[in-house]
């Protein structure tokens, strides 16, 4: 009799032993679903995080202006419209390797510099397309596509790298549209190379929108050093020191 208490003792003992160790492995199973899951959730942010710096970083590496050369341009008249003033400096460009193709609207430049009271800084700026109505080429190279000048701001349209106007169909008509003309050609391309006149102050026909003169005055000056920055929208930006160590049309500033 005393055998079989003993017996049914231990028999409880293994019963025990078996719901603990039951009790121990579920709870391993469920602290491994929740490891599980935060491993993944955290792989799937890391991803989209490296997603989005990859593709910002080609954003702000690829979709950019890349300087070639620029030198002091024509400094009287230089968008032809009859009127004294308005100096210009010239840039010959290129999308950073990498951009896609964008428009000439995309991209805006500003030069700063002190202003000539030497009391603080000034600034110009425009963006690279001069032909603002996507009407008809015109012959001037610093003209808009319709052939009228720049009238209105500092714009001036972006030319081939040889000066020519930047046409569509490349035949140098004049007309108006459907009657033997061209359309401008607004389209920057990668592995193209562009020139562009920037305007670095105004002349008497210079005018915003409600009809004032357009402010801002950084010519070149002997001896001192102004910024370009051109910023393409939704991408990246170029910044450059112009130094004027001479302001003979032609010397080079970078």
């Amino acid at each position: 009799m005393q055998n079989k208490n003993e017996r049914n003792e231990m028999n409880d003992d293994w019963g025990s032993i078996g719901i603990g160790a039951m009790i121990v492995f579920i709870a391993l199973i469920l602290v491994a679903a929740v490891a599980s899951a935060v491993i993944i959730q955290t792989g799937e942010k890391l991803q989209q995080n490296a997603q989005q710096t990859g593709s910002d970083t080609q954003e702000e590496i690829g979709g950019k202006i890349s300087i070639i050369t620029m030198w002091v341009g024509q400094q009287t008249d230089c968008d032809g419209d009859g009127a004294n003033g308005d100096p210009c400096i010239t840039l010959v460009y290129e999308l950073a390797a990498g951009s896609e193709p964008m428009l000439e609207s995309q991209v805006v430049w500003t030069i700063s510099c002190t202003d000539n009271a030497g009391t603080g800084l000034d600034t110009v700026y425009g963006i690279f397309d001069g032909d603002i109505t996507g009407t008809v080429a015109g012959t001037s190279p610093n003209s808009f596509g319709d052939g009228t000048v720049d009238t209105t701001n500092l714009h001036l349209d972006t030319r081939n790298v040889d000066g020519s106007v930047k046409n569509i169909d490349l035949n140098g008509a004049t007309a108006g549209v459907g009657v033997g003309g061209e359309n401008d050609d607004d389209t920057l391309q990668p592995g193209q190379v562009y020139m562009i006149d920037l305007k670095t102050s105004v002349d008497a026909n210079d005018l915003n929108t409600a009809g004032n003169a357009v402010a801002g005055e950084c010519d070149p000056i002997l001896n001192e050093q102004h910024t370009l920055t051109i910023q393409v929208e939704g991408g990246g930006s170029t910044y450059e020191k112009l130094s004027y160590t001479s302001v003979t049309e032609g010397e080079s500033i970078v």
